[in-house]
């Protein structure tokens, strides 16, 4: 601690230490169980078991999928282009009921920032999120951190987390961070406090069960930190963990209001090495301490009204129950997809935002690189199907046949591109969301690869 302090070369320097630390810790929040009793449906993949303590007379657990190979994250952020950093809550706290005592990651939140144009973006996503992890199948996407730790994968928990966020999304995640509830806590009582604009009044029970519960009502409230901790997982109101959701989400604005306010600096500057002390324990995170700095000097610079702030709610998903009695949310992947769109892009969502443009314009403005491959009987359909997009002003790159036989045309989308996906579902006419997978492969030479099938062999606009 001493060293890291000695090389700061002025008082500013120890304020965007801590603002750092402020700020990573300040949109961890904790999020609870989601919505139980649901209608059983037939889903796809096999669900994954989460982590329990095994005992000598436990029943013998399935088998695990394969591990999933190590997998190199996106290179370290160069200070300009946008950055994507994936916050985790995690209770590491002995559950009273099963004496277990495995962490879980009760909070998955993905903030973007653009420094070019200074903007930034939060995108929240429900635990029970139905999604593929890789190397294990299809599971909660809670499950990935539990996976992650117990089968030492590079990077553990935070890292698996990382690799299952990129391919649900579509979008690279740079960095990770993960804090417990009590460091949140610490951090929220370290700043005195903060100010939390309340939209609807909510009921809190702080303590767990017991006689401290206490209502909140709607404005301007003052929490210390266990007060914002039972706020931000509150989960009885009308709306359920959609309204979560957007609670975290504002206590997250308070945070880094009551962090950035000039009047606070004197005390920060006075208790840095204490709150540093207090605070570093309960954070994990791959980002360097210089780009920790970098970044909070960066927020500093972004007006509250340039962040959006998305949450993937009840519209954007099917609330469904597998099989073994898991409760999840399916999720809606056009929905989605917009959502992702309009938080991660300078310029929003090919739909409604660019309502109005000319599609075939956005396509190849995107200029997203495509390979076209035949899953067909058809003979040198991948070449005639080339050689038609490309006049349509199609960027492909590659034609050649596809190892398997398909009879409808299928689109996998390794780099996330919006105006390109739209496109092509538009001119192969895709009756099913089923027909588009989202599989995020930094290391993929092309950014969409078309897979033709019957359909379009048997009929197509080519002349």
């Amino acid at each position: 601690m001493d060293k890291i302090l000695s090389t700061m070369k002025n008082p500013r320097h120890i304020i965007l230490a801590v603002v750092a630390l402020v700020l990573f810790v300040g949109t961890l929040l904790g999020v609870r169980a989601f919505v139980k009793n649901l209608k059983i449906v037939n889903l796809p993949g096999v669900a994954i078991n989460e982590a329990e303590p095994v005992t000598d007379d436990a029943p013998e657990l399935p088998t695990p999928g394969p591990v999933a190979p190590p997998v190199d994250l996106p290179p370290a952020w160069d200070g300009a282009s946008r950055i994507n950093i994936i916050l985790l809550g995690v209770d590491h706290r002995k559950d009273e009921a099963t004496s277990a005592g495995d962490a879980r990651a009760d909070s998955v939140i993905v903030v973007t920032i653009d420094p070019q144009t200074k903007t930034a973006g939060v995108l929240s996503i429900p635990r029970d999120m139905w999604v593929n992890v890789p190397g294990f199948g299809y599971g909660r996407i809670n499950t990935a951190y539990a996976l992650g730790e117990g089968s030492s994968l590079p990077g553990g928990g935070p890292g698996m987390t990382s690799r299952t966020v990129e391919q649900f999304l579509g979008v690279p995640i740079h960095y990770y961070a993960e804090v417990d509830f009590m460091t949140f806590v610490h951090l929220i009582n370290h700043l005195g406090g903060i100010d939390v604009d309340v939209h609807q009044k909510v009921k809190v029970d702080p303590l767990g069960p017991g006689a401290d519960d206490r209502v909140i009502p709607r404005g301007i409230q003052h929490m210390d930190g266990m007060i914002a901790l039972a706020y931000a997982r509150a989960r009885y109101t009308a709306d359920g963990d959609v309204d979560r959701a957007k609670r975290q989400q504002s206590v997250m604005l308070a945070i880094r209001n009551k962090a950035l306010d000039p009047a606070n600096f004197p005390s920060l500057v006075a208790r840095a090495p204490q709150i540093y002390q207090d605070l570093q324990s309960g954070i994990n995170t791959n980002m360097s301490f210089d780009d920790a700095i970098e970044l909070a000097v960066l927020l500093q610079q972004i007006d509250p009204v340039n962040i959006k702030r998305g949450v993937i709610d009840y519209t954007m998903v099917l609330l469904e129950t597998t099989d073994d009695g898991q409760s999840i949310f399916k999720p809606i992947p056009d929905k989605i997809r917009e959502l992702r769109d309009e938080i991660f892009t300078t310029e929003g969502a090919a739909s409604p935002a660019a309502q109005g443009a000319d599609l075939a314009d956005l396509m190849r403005q995107e200029n997203a690189r495509i390979s076209v491959r035949n899953g067909t009987f058809n003979e040198g359909l991948s070449l005639r199907s080339a050689d038609y997009f490309k006049t349509l002003g199609i960027n492909v790159v590659a034609a050649d046949n596809a190892s398997e036989v398909t009879t409808v045309t299928r689109i996998i989308d390794y780099r996330g591109s919006p105006y390109a996906l739209q496109y092509f579902r538009e001119l192969f006419k895709f009756t099913s969301d089923s027909q588009i997978i989202s599989r995020y492969d930094p290391n993929s030479p092309v950014d969409v690869e078309i897979i033709l099938g019957d359909d379009w062999s048997l009929n197509n606009p080519m002349p």
